[in-house]
């Protein structure tokens, strides 16, 4: 049977719910829905030429690839191409022609440099190495059993500091974008970030299908956000943390690990029965206070780069 890869149709449902079910079997410590799929294509940043690619192969999509440009990094010319394949279908060529396709159309756009995370095990590595990529940083997963492990209690937040949910601030949510700007500028990573364009962020982020705002939780000081976690679910009784964060001026006060609890709190009450995350390896403040809530690790990416030309 023959595989041919081609671009997703946002128009055809059945593009999107195979895209996720094969992104949810490769890696299951993500959130996809095929809302989520057809949000991310229709809603992303207009300059990182976003596009989502499959590996059909006798009309199943076994294969997906999520192409962009780095437009908010300082660097020009860099890219992303992310390639899962279903797990029972390897072996038939889906990963080569999305990788060799995915790398044309950055190599089009004018991109030296192609990033892209690889499962750490001796396939996934194999593989990114025959097609001239190096490893760079890595990443772990982490999980928490919410049906039947323990989350910590919710201690009393520190003289002048409030929580909220990210509800709150349904009417105005731009000082999140500012916090959220903030603490995506300090993240570890190979490509540095800048969020500076709002509407974008309310498209891309605060409008996502999978965020919840009634688990999002933030921690207010002085009548600002100082501190925040982002709340994914799927309706299926699974919760990712998009983002976890503090402002400069309020670290070390415990804050992030204040409002991850009380987000975890809810999620649990309000039925999830397991958590997701993610860490850069090298982050170990928030591993700290992950692993203090209970998160184990139970998978790590490896983030390859190639040079292009």
């Amino acid at each position: 049977m023959t595989v041919i890869v081609r671009d997703l149709r946002p128009e055809v449902r059945a593009d999107a719910e195979g895209f996720s079910r094969v992104r949810r079997l490769a890696v299951p410590f993500m959130l996809s829905t095929p809302e989520s799929v057809l949000h991310d294509l229709t809603h992303s940043h207009p300059e990182a030429r976003f596009t989502q690619l499959v590996a059909e192969e006798d009309g199943e999509i076994i294969g997906t690839a999520q192409v962009s440009l780095a437009h908010d990094s300082s660097e020009p010319g860099q890219g992303n191409a992310n390639i899962y394949v279903h797990p029972e279908r390897t072996g038939r060529g889906a990963g080569t022609l999305l990788a060799r396709t995915a790398e044309e159309r950055l190599a089009a756009l004018g991109v030296r440099k192609v990033y892209s995370w690889v499962p750490d095990e001796p396939a996934g590595r194999a593989f990114a190495e025959r097609r001239g990529y190096r490893p760079s940083r890595s990443a772990y997963f982490l999980r928490l059993d919410l049906a039947n492990g323990t989350v910590p209690p919710l201690q009393d937040p520190p003289p002048g500091v409030e929580l909220r949910s990210g509800a709150d601030f349904a009417g105005d949510p731009r000082p999140v974008f500012e916090l959220d700007a903030e603490v995506a500028s300090d993240e570890p990573g190979d490509v540095d970030t800048a969020l500076t364009d709002y509407q974008a962020w309310l498209e891309a982020t605060w409008r996502h299908p999978l965020l919840d705002l009634g688990l999002t939780t933030v921690a207010v000081a002085d009548g600002r956000p100082a501190a925040f976690t982002l709340a994914y679910t799927d309706g299926a009784g699974r919760y990712g943390t998009a983002m976890t964060g503090t402002a400069r001026a309020h670290r070390d006060r415990g804050l992030a690990k204040l409002a991850k609890t009380a987000s975890l709190q809810r999620a649990r009450a309000a039925g999830c029965t397991e958590a997701f995350t993610g860490n850069d390896t090298g982050n170990e403040p928030m591993i700290a206070v992950n692993k203090w809530l209970g998160y184990e690790v139970c998978a790590t990416e490896v983030r390859h780069v190639r040079e292009l030309g």
